[in-house]
């Protein structure tokens, strides 16, 4: 399998997390977002979309980190990622998808960039912006998570949830957003921090990691 990503993207740290989770052995090619890579002809012509993760397995080609994770969900079943029970299955769906379509798209680097290049945003306001939509995005989701979570986000069981949780804690640590009041997904964070496959697909252990990984900007 090949996976084009870029060492900063939460939607590819996600996918990173997922393979390793599975065991599942991967290259990596760097899409340079920074750099526009992800517009350069050869990229668009095998996503359209020109975003990145794309998981090539075989003849199969995916783009969107969901679809990615559930992919491998059902091509390669084990460890599972998304429980049996039909009600906690659709809880973690839930709460996946809370964080990558409600929380992230509105930070992401395409609405960031458009916020200062076209709405001539200063940095300030651009921080303003980020810790705004975090803040009420994490504060809902900790309700949800003191409903549903046991050790990790739905029981004690690692799930599509968590994959999809600890990209977005770190990126709002590297925007430097107010954590103290989401004190379950502090804990959860902190759990799943300790487990390999989480702490192999941080984005400071990408090979493409820039002289700025892990420093906040």
């Amino acid at each position: 399998m090949r996976l084009h990503d870029y060492w900063r993207s939460s939607a590819s740290w996600r996918v990173r997390i997922a393979l390793n989770l599975k065991d599942l052995a991967f290259e990596q090619v760097t899409v340079d977002l920074l750099a526009g890579g992800q517009h350069a002809p050869a990229y668009k012509e095998l996503n359209p979309q020109g975003l990145v993760p794309l998981l090539e397995d075989g003849a199969d080609r995916l783009g969107q980190s969901l679809a990615i994770i559930e992919y491998l969900e059902e091509r390669y079943p084990q460890p599972p990622l998304l429980p049996r029970d039909p009600a906690l299955r659709g809880r973690v769906r839930s709460l996946a998808l809370h964080i990558a379509c409600d929380i992230h798209p509105l930070n992401n680097t395409r609405v960031l960039r458009h916020l200062r290049e076209a709405m001539g945003i200063d940095k300030e306001g651009v921080q303003r912006w980020y810790a705004h939509w975090i803040a009420e995005g994490l504060a809902s989701l900790e309700a949800a998570l003191q409903a549903s979570a046991g050790r990790y986000c739905v029981g004690d069981t690692v799930s599509l949830a968590d994959v999809c949780l600890v990209p977005q804690v770190g990126n709002a640590r590297r925007y430097r957003c107010e954590l103290g009041p989401y004190p379950t997904i502090r804990r959860i964070d902190e759990a799943l921090a300790a487990l390999p496959a989480f702490e192999r697909a941080r984005p400071e252990r990408q090979p493409d990691a820039g002289p700025a990984a892990g420093v906040p900007g």
